[in-house]
């Protein structure tokens, strides 16, 4: 690329998420960074922000990356010479219905886990801090000393100057027009100043981010809506120390502000998606017109709340833009397209995360790792399907509407649905299936048809809508023979000389070995970190199939391409191949009755793979699958599934076949002690510590992640499972104790259909993994918990190897 010159690091976007992650590099000392900024700096959302900050999320490393803002927050003032208006006077979060209380309580159980500061309080208490609120309806409160209100506009700027102070150029007024790309890496960018070669671009381009992606390649589901919030005349009695207030079933958030008056917003449905997801470049400092009427929907509960505010007056609507991604979540990391193009973008709430996510990004770029487990915020969460305009736009008011709604466990997107089909998907609705989705799929969570009386209501505290249903799916797995529908699988194909040698460098398993096996195996990080936990068939010579969930496809994909020589390439066949699960006791007698091979134990033992005809189609059978049981998973050519569907529900009508769904296997992979990646295993975590040692093949030679296995030593920490007999309402998370004292917290749980227990999985201090006397606390109750074997049922594999 002939480029007027060159910097190592170019940012573009000079909001607060860029220039925190300027800061962040020049903290690093890192010198050579220019910073691009189409206007000035805060121009994009950033100067017209509330400034709330809130700390506690549904994870450790999501809260601790919010912490660390804080901390940055803490020292920043004194460390730029610049004024911030940093106000740690704590946040107060009121919940006025018992699904609320129950969702507050159970956050500030996680936040016992995380040893973090966070208080319930009742409504005499909440009153006592905020005296303005109206407490009826008030059920509790939780409060949480470490939160506050920051100045957007003044925050950035501080950032911008202790960057410049380190040696960071920030130039205002330079548009990016495009982004020259030579195969996998972003040559640099082309400016209406010229052109400028970079080692390494960051898009921190705030609501323009999906522009700006789009010039380098690259899709990005970060969407723009409108966001309101008011400002009260002034004269209110607000003392210097008031904390912030949230209402969220009242929808809607509290700050004070300048003269004794209020900022108020909140998240209504309904709110308008902007230019078709495309922002115009000519698009600055401004705003819209207010809408009251949408404004009402949170004015006019806050006013209930707050009756004060029936006699003030509003000064001011700020009515702006503001980026929300696909889910609600930012958007961070490197590109999967691309090898050096970062993505700092979709922050709904950027001014209270600028702190943390600018220290995670600059780790990203300067060291290949955020620092922290951010896969609930990684850009390979999302695909190309999920930047498209009229998804991303009816996704982010999704998102948007639902930021203060009771978010319930296994609750499920409603917009944008439908866009992924199985071939099964018309069949399995016939038979009663309740979808759920994931990267776009419909999948069947469970069937009507299991119990009729079932509903599709989730609970915190109680059992859900669907659980009759789903235990007479487990039944059938564990006794029967039952169906499940797994063409959702993301799929990967190898081809070509060097294929096998080069994914036993990146695979933990021995990959080495004759056609005709399946291969169970977690990939690697330099450190020992599980990044990925997949299936590869081998289905002949240097021919792979590899086999991931649903949402890690790209993910997985990613690392392993980025490993690959460049004579090999990766090719998605996900939607080539559906895939049919039949398991179960019965599954052989069912399937061997419509299919040309000898499934014999002796024939086809566990974890082998060979091509069958099933009916009158063809499928590559392969002996493994997540429930624990007997079973197949068939690898079918898209257009015979339905074929192969209709012939074993015939083949199967005699013994009682079902089918099942994804609720199902949940429950039997907690029976079978069957790891969830992102849950129970993650980057942070290696396959010693989570008894996975058995799938790493140390021995065989060299393979990412090996050296830093060996020279770990004994792990200081072990996953166990735990159980309590009958029903607890365990959803992941909450805290583990013995002899009082908090030592760990569930990566994931559930009930057990066939064991009758609830399960949960930790992972406790290495001294204590032998130990009883352990308890596990939810919603205010303690359970005795029982430390039991890692797989409870059929541990010695003879129904799985039958």
């Amino acid at each position: 690329m002939k480029a007027d010159r060159h910097a190592r690091i170019v940012i573009i976007g000079a909001g607060a998420i860029g220039c925190a992650i300027a800061y962040h590099l020049a903290r690093a000392g890192e010198r050579d960074v220019l910073v691009l900024e189409k206007a000035q700096v805060t121009h994009g959302s950033t100067w017209h922000a509330a400034g709330l900050v809130g700390q506690l999320r549904g994870k450790r490393s999501l809260t601790r990356l919010m912490q660390n803002s804080v901390a940055v927050f803490d020292r920043l003032a004194d460390e730029s010479g610049m004024a911030t208006d940093w106000k740690k006077v704590g946040s107060l979060r009121l919940a006025a219905s018992d699904a609320r209380w129950s969702e507050i309580r159970r956050s500030i159980q996680l936040a016992k886990s995380f040893g973090f500061e966070a208080h319930l309080v009742s409504p005499e208490e909440a009153r006592g801090m905020f005296p303005h609120i109206d407490p009826k309806g008030v059920v509790g409160a939780a409060w949480i000393p470490s939160d506050g209100y920051i100045d957007p506009y003044a925050v950035t700027m501080a950032f911008a100057a202790s960057a410049r102070r380190g040696g960071v150029r920030i130039e205002e007024g330079v548009t990016v027009t495009d982004i020259v790309v030579e195969g996998r890496r972003a040559m640099g960018v082309v400016t209406d100043h010229g052109t400028i070669s970079a080692d390494i671009v960051v898009n921190a381009a705030g609501y323009w981010a999906r522009r700006v992606g789009a010039m380098a390649g690259v899709p990005v589901a970060a969407g723009v809506v409108e966001h309101q919030y008011f400002v009260t005349e002034k004269g209110l009695d607000v003392p210097d120390n008031l904390t912030t207030l949230r209402d969220p079933d009242h929808n809607f958030y509290l700050k004070p502000d300048v003269g004794g008056s209020w900022a108020i917003g909140g998240w209504e449905d309904g709110t308008r998606a902007l230019w078709n997801q495309w922002a115009p470049f000519d698009f600055g400092r401004e705003l819209f017109p207010a809408n009251m009427d949408r404004l009402e929907l949170f004015a006019l509960p806050a006013a209930e709340r707050l009756p004060v505010l029936n006699d003030t007056g509003i000064k001011t609507v700020i009515n702006g833009p503001i980026p929300v991604s696909a889910d609600g979540e930012p958007i961070m990391g490197l590109a999967p397209e691309l090898d050096n193009f970062y993505l700092a973008c979709g922050f709904t709430a950027g001014i209270a995360a600028s702190g943390g996510a600018g220290e995670a990004m600059a780790n990203w770029i300067l060291h290949g790792d955020p620092g922290l487990d951010l896969w609930s915020f990684d850009a390979r969460r999302f695909g190309a399907p999920h930047a498209r305009a009229a998804w991303l736009a009816a996704r982010a008011v999704e998102a948007y509407g639902a930021y203060y709604k009771v978010h319930w466990p296994g609750e499920e997107h409603h917009a944008g649905r439908g866009l992924r089909r199985s071939p099964l998907f018309e069949p399995l609705k016939a038979a009663g299936a309740v979808f759920g989705a994931r990267f776009g799929w419909e999948r069947a969570n469970w069937f009507s048809a299991s119990d009729p009386s079932a509903t599709d209501t989730p609970s915190f505290e109680g059992k859900p809508g669907w659980h009759t249903a789903v235990a007479a799916e487990v039944r059938a797995i564990r006794e029967g023979v039952a169906l499940i529908d797994q063409t959702s699988f993301s799929k990967f194909e190898l081809l070509g000389p060097g294929a096998q040698t080069a994914l036993n460098r990146i695979a933990a398993a021995d990959i080495s070995g004759p056609p005709g096996r399946a291969i169970y195996t977690q990939l690697l990080n330099g450190r020992g970190g599980i990044e990925a936990d997949l299936t590869i068939l081998h289905r002949g010579t240097e021919d792979f199939l590899i086999v991931t969930g649903s949402g890690f496809g790209v993910r997985d994909a990613n690392w392993i391409t980025r490993q690959l020589p460049d004579c090999l390439a990766l090719r998605d066949v996900t939607n080539a191949h559906a895939v049919l699960n039949i398991c179960g006791p019965k599954a052989r007698e069912v399937l061997s009755s419509v299919a040309d091979a000898d499934l014999s134990s002796t024939a086809f033992p566990f974890l082998s793979a060979q091509e069958i005809v099933v009916g009158q189609a063809p499928a590559l059978a392969v002996r493994v699958g997540y429930v624990g049981e007997l079973g197949w998973e068939l690898y079918i050519p898209t257009e015979y599934a339905g074929h192969v569907y209709d012939t074993l529900k015939a083949a199967g009508a005699a013994h009682g076949i079902r089918d099942a769904g994804y609720r199902a296997i949940e429950s039997c992979r907690l029976e079978k002690g069957y790891l969830y990646w992102s849950a129970d295993i993650t980057p942070e975590t290696t396959p010693l510590e989570a008894g996975l040692g058995f799938a790493v093949a140390l021995d065989k030679g060299e393979f990412t992640g090996r050296a830093a296995l060996l020279a770990a030593g004994a792990p200081r920490r072990k996953l166990v499972t735990l159980t309590v007999e009958g029903f607890a309402p365990f959803l992941s998370g909450e805290t583990v104790l013995h002899g009082g004292r908090p030592v760990a917290s569930l990566t994931s749980a559930g009930y057990g259909h066939h064991l009758g227990k609830t399960i949960g999985f930790a992972y406790l201090p290495a001294e204590l993994a032998g130990e009883q006397g352990l308890t596990i606390e939810a919603f205010g109750t303690s359970y005795a918990a029982t430390r039991g074997p890692r797989c409870l049922y059929d541990a010695k594999m003879e129904r799985l190897k039958a």
